[in-house]
């Protein structure tokens, strides 16, 4: 008789030759679609508040 373990070492044998692992031939891309524009905006915006609160001179009302 054939025991468990020497039918299950051979069933493992088989399906050893069937799996394979292949790098791609394109490289990976990961997309991070982020968007700073408010960021951006709200700190151009401070920094405009502050140019013209400290010349007056330059923006007459």
């Amino acid at each position: 008789m054939i025991g468990r373990s020497s039918v299950l070492a051979a069933g493992v044998m088989m399906l050893a030759g069937c799996v394979s692992v292949k790098a791609p031939d394109k490289p990976i891309e990961i997309n991070l679609n982020i968007s700073v524009k408010q960021e951006v905006v709200v700190s151009l915006k401070k920094d405009a508040e502050d140019f013209i609160t400290n010349n007056p001179e330059l923006f007459p009302k």
